[in-house]
């Protein structure tokens, strides 16, 4: 890829961050003037919390998708963490000892994933699928159709209230500290830069001497790890454990990173576009709540997003590959 192909890419992204963010804050105004209750700090802290988990999961959902994979298990991942979570809190152990259970479960999950992918050369898609059945399938032989509803105090705590004086959850917390450190290793650090030459071309990347396999194993644990993470968040948000937590949340994620400007096919994506993408799918859940649409229609329209999404990055990468090819046969003709 030449200079001036990552030069038009950046440049494309940027428009589409841009399209992205006035896009968000005409929702927002739209939403305050329109619906009651809205604008209101209550309201706002409420929505900042149930978009916490599918806030989590974005960052290395959107490193993953870079690198040319995906993981539509990450909901059923996040349950089994709070399967785990839950079994162990109510076996009386220490709250340290089962949290790091549940983010060990996390990861164990993504490894899995992973090595089935680089080992058995599976597609990720098809390994994925089958261990969305997998994992919930584990959450529900550990803990049957029962859930665990007493929790720590620590952990209700953390679920329920507000940092400080301030009307922000500490269930966002996680998120917060999260997001700067994925963004500077994702354009910041040659780790990024290897990910996004996977994603560019993995043969190449592997000519040019990155452990690609590797790599990708990395990711999908870190993906997994996340998602336990989400899974605490969650079960300290909802003050409930059971293997049906975050049923369909795979969708959420998923439209938010396409949306958010990542390719399909890899090699670019900024995850500043995903957090502008994550805040406007965040917006319009909350509105669709206050104005009482129910969980299938929502669900329709974040369908209908997705699908948008992809049309649109599918046309961005058509448009960039015709406008590659057009330059080549020029200088051919010169």
């Amino acid at each position: 890829m030449t200079s001036l192909d990552v030069r038009s890419r950046l440049a494309g992204l940027a428009k589409w961050e841009s399209i992205l963010a006035i896009t968000t804050i005409l929702v927002f105004v739209w939403a305050w003037q329109r619906t009651e209750n809205f604008a209101s700090a209550f309201n706002l802290s409420q929505a900042a919390a149930g978009m916490a988990e599918r806030a989590l999961i974005v960052l290395p959902m959107a490193l993953l998708i870079v690198a040319r994979e995906i993981d539509v298990s990450v909901a059923s991942t996040l349950a089994l963490s709070s399967v785990v979570l839950g079994v162990s809190v109510r076996a009386e152990h220490p709250l340290v000892v089962s949290l790091a259970l549940a983010l060990a479960a996390g990861a164990a999950g993504g490894c899995v994933n992973g090595m089935l992918v680089t080992r058995l050369r599976l597609p990720a898609l098809v390994v994925t699928l089958g261990t969305i059945a997998l994992f919930r399938g584990l959450g529900y032989v550990i803990l049957g159709n029962a859930s665990v509803n007493l929790l720590p105090p620590a952990l209700n705590d953390f679920g329920l209230d507000t940092i400080g004086a301030t009307q922000i959850p500490w269930t966002i917390a996680p998120f917060l500290v999260a997001a700067p450190i994925f963004y500077v290793v994702a354009h910041f650090t040659p780790v990024g830069r290897r990910i996004y030459a996977i994603g560019g071309s993995p043969d190449v990347a592997r000519y040019t001497g990155v452990p690609v396999d590797r790599y990708r194993v990395w990711l999908f644990a870190i993906t997994g790890f996340m998602c336990a993470v989400a899974g605490i968040v969650f079960t300290a948000r909802t003050a409930n454990a059971r293997a049906n937590n975050a049923l369909g949340m795979e969708l959420d994620v998923i439209t938010v990173v396409f949306l958010g400007g990542v390719s399909m096919t890899g090699g670019r994506g900024r995850l500043s576009g995903v957090v502008w993408a994550l805040v406007l799918v965040g917006l319009l859940r909350n509105v669709m709540t206050l104005n009482r649409i129910n969980g299938n229609d929502q669900g329709t329209v974040i369908g209908m997003l997705l699908i948008g999404s992809l049309l649109l990055t599918n046309g961005a990468d058509r448009l960039i590959s015709w406008n590659r090819r057009r330059r080549f046969i020029a200088a051919d003709q010169r």
